[in-house]
């Protein structure tokens, strides 16, 4: 950010920048891919496929895994370099739960399926947990993260971590989407020239490019939705206390949620089903308003009657955009919705400040937190020695963007300082009650919409990103659940719908999101080119 009034979308949900992976031609054509792409068998395969394929025994677990593994070391750093580390023990875990198959059937309908989940999120396995920083390398975690426990529960397969933009972009306002000192930078799979955005970027770049199944990102303010809409997914995220952020390397309590980054609403919803549920380790997680099954909710006639307001005030930004939007609105019409086009909420753009010192005073106090619970292996302990470390490290750390965001938060008070708890206290009100909750009464909406964001531009490492507009902070900061659908494509690069609304709205949300999906299907798996024909 380049001063504190600029808006946290800005900084923490698209920053951006280019890794020295691959040279791309500025005029090639976009059906010249930057690699051979060998035809790949699982493509765009859903989680139902699965159950389906290891039930008539077309399928096991460790065929799968390793099918997707093949699929990662043939074609990952060759083209978006979304993979920071694949899993040593997935072949054996499939095994096991093969064996299991066999003697007991599945454990549900994640059982065998193969999951790559963002590199700040503990596993207690042989794989580190880094944040994508140089600073944590050799993190190995004591205990599974809450997300991997309940995803192992669920008999899904965990065959890697994902690149992320560093410390999910809150190092810098200068800072690269898709880019960390330990694994480079993530090309978007669209267009290989372009950015994936936000911090979940590899996460999105794997999962749309088909190294997985499904996926798991974090979100602190479009990290989870960005990168859906830029990669052509269907993002979940939800109301912050469903998912628990225990063992997940923390910006801001208030506002982090890990969720679902997947191809479909429906493997999306069956995702979010595994991970939700109290925590101990997380006391927002203890008394949640979370369901077990949210396939329940997947709704083919979800927008008949539905009332959906139409935030007009985050239109404008792109014309292509706009006219992505116009054709969505009529989509929705046609299945019944009813449109309310404009809505108003006057808080919009108030916010900016308060969310500010609210993230950089909870992040000195967060990660202080967990990196204090560290395994010996880890010798920072602090914000501030991470900030030494960096400064020590400027030729492999610090070559592209600095860390003016770390040492803002490194001056900031701690969690009972008046500039916090006020700032808190103004988020809540103008996101909650003064915002969704305000215009939902209002208009007597189902659900919100907006674009999440424009297509993805070009990654630029001398100026940083090019974040034209989006939608993600309202929701983000009031921590009430968000859904990215993809709603069209510009240049062949996805465009991507928000629909939002009131804390623990995830089913009707869902409802509404199946039946857009179902009714436009504009999902189409990328195809690695160099760049975009213009």
């Amino acid at each position: 950010m380049a001063n504190d009034k600029t808006s946290r979308r800005d900084f923490l949900s698209t920053s951006l920048a280019v890794g020295a992976a691959i040279a791309i031609a500025p005029g090639a054509a976009a059906e010249q891919s930057a690699a051979p792409i060998k035809p790949f068998d699982l493509e765009e395969i859903t989680v139902s496929d699965i159950a389906a394929g290891l039930k008539s025994g077309k399928f096991t677990a460790r065929a799968l895994t390793q099918k997707y593994l093949d699929r990662i070391s043939d074609l990952d750093k060759r083209t978006i370099n979304a993979v920071i580390e694949t899993n040593p023990d997935a072949l054996s875990i499939a095994d096991s739960l093969d064996q299991e198959y066999k003697a007991k059937g599945a454990r549900g309908p994640l059982h065998g399926v193969p999951v790559l989940i963002k590199d700040n999120i503990d596993t207690a396995d042989k794989m580190m947990t880094t944040a994508g920083s140089l600073a944590l390398v050799g993190n190995i975690a004591k205990q599974d993260s809450g997300v991997a426990a309940k995803l192992r529960a669920a008999g899904a397969v965990i065959i890697g971590k994902t690149n992320l933009s560093e410390w999910a972009n809150i190092r810098s306002s200068h800072s690269s989407s898709g880019w960390s000192g330990r694994g480079g930078q993530t090309h978007n799979p669209y267009a290989l020239d372009r950015n994936p955005c936000g911090s979940s970027s590899g996460t999105g770049a794997a999962i749309s490019g088909n190294f997985a199944a499904v996926g798991i990102g974090t979100e602190t303010d479009g990290s989870v939705v960005c990168p859906s809409s830029a990669s052509g997914l269907v993002g979940i995220k939800p109301t912050v206390g469903a998912v628990s952020r225990a063992g997940i390397i923390p910006i801001s309590h208030s506002q982090d949620t890990a969720g679902p980054m997947c191809r479909t609403v429906t493997d999306a919803a069956i995702l979010l089903g595994a991970i939700v549920g109290e925590d101990p380790r997380d006391a927002a997680t203890k008394g949640g308003k979370t369901q077990r099954d949210y396939f329940q909710y997947l709704d083919r006639n979800g927008l008949r009657g539905a009332r959906i307001g139409v935030l007009r005030k985050l239109f404008g930004f792109s014309e292509a955009v706009d006219d992505i939007m116009a054709t969505a609105i009529d989509a929705m019409k046609h299945e019944g919705a009813q449109i309310v086009d404009p809505v108003e909420i006057e808080s919009l753009g108030k916010m900016d400040d308060f969310e500010t010192e609210v993230l950089l005073t909870e992040l000195k106090a967060d990660l202080n937190k967990y990196l204090a619970d560290c395994p010996p292996a880890v010798k920072l302990r602090t914000l501030e020695d991470i900030i030494k470390f960096n400064e020590q490290n400027k030729d492999r750390e610090m070559k592209y963007f600095g860390q003016d965001m770390f040492t803002k938060a490194q001056a900031k008070g701690d969690l009972n300082s008046k500039p916090y708890t006020e700032a808190l206290a103004q988020n809540h009100k103008l996101a909650r009650e003064q915002g969704i909750d305000a215009c939902m009464d209002k208009y007597k909406l189902d659900a919100v919409i907006a674009p999440t964001g424009g297509p993805a531009w070009v990654t630029d490492l001398v100026n940083g990103d090019h974040f034209g507009g989006g939608s993600s902070q309202l929701p983000a900061v009031a921590g009430y659940p968000n859904i990215n659908v993809t709603a069209g494509y510009t240049f062949g690069l996805p465009v991507g719908l928000s629909f939002f609304g009131r804390a623990w709205s995830e089913p009707k949300l869902i409802s509404i999101c199946y039946a857009f999906e179902q009714a436009t299907k504009h999902r189409r798996a990328p195809g690695f080119a160099a760049t975009v024909q213009l």
